[in-house]
C-alpha cells in the first residue's frame, strides 16, 4: 500500500471545530474534529480559543497547534473515508480512563507504544541507585 503524498494548501475555520482544507492537488475537506479530541495532544483542543490556533507549517505542509498536535495530510484528505472513522473510533477510547482499565498510550499512524516499566515494581537488584 502506498501513502499518499499530499500537501495542504490552505484552511480556513468554518465553524467551532470546523476548518475547510485546501489541498495541493485543488482537494476541499470540510472537518470537524470536535469528535476525536481527547488524548495526550488533542484534548487541549477541545479549548476553542486554543484549537482556533491553528496554523499551516509551511515545512511540513500540515495543520499544528502550539502544543505539536498535528494531522498527516493524507489522513486529512481521506478523512471522510476510513481515516476520520479510526480517529474518532480511537479517541473515544481514550476518553474511557475512568471506566478502570489502564490506556495504551496511542500516536496517531503508529500505534500502542510500548509502556517502560514502573522502577517501583521492578526487584530491588534492578532498580537504579
Amino acid at each position: 500500500m502506498t501513502h499518499l503524498m499530499i500537501n495542504v494548501t490552505d484552511f480556513v475555520i468554518v465553524g467551532p471545530y470546523t476548518l475547510r482544507i485546501t489541498f495541493d492537488n485543488g482537494g476541499e475537506r470540510t472537518i470537524n474534529f470536535a469528535p476525536m479530541l481527547a488524548g495526550y495532544y488533542y484534548a487541549p483542543l477541545r479549548e476553542l480559543d486554543f484549537f482556533n490556533q491553528v496554523r499551516l507549517d509551511p515545512e511540513v505542509h500540515t495543520l499544528v497547534w502550539p502544543n505539536g498536535a498535528d494531522f498527516d495530510p493524507a489522513t486529512l484528505y481521506h478523512w471522510d473515508q476510513e481515516e476520520g472513522v479510526e480517529l474518532a473510533q480511537r479517541a473515544a477510547y481514550w476518553r474511557k480512563p475512568s471506566e478502570g482499565r489502564e490506556q495504551p498510550e496511542v500516536e496517531i499512524g503508529r500505534g500502542p507504544k510500548k509502556k517502560r516499566p514502573d522502577p517501583a515494581l521492578q526487584p530491588t537488584a534492578l532498580r537504579a541507585g
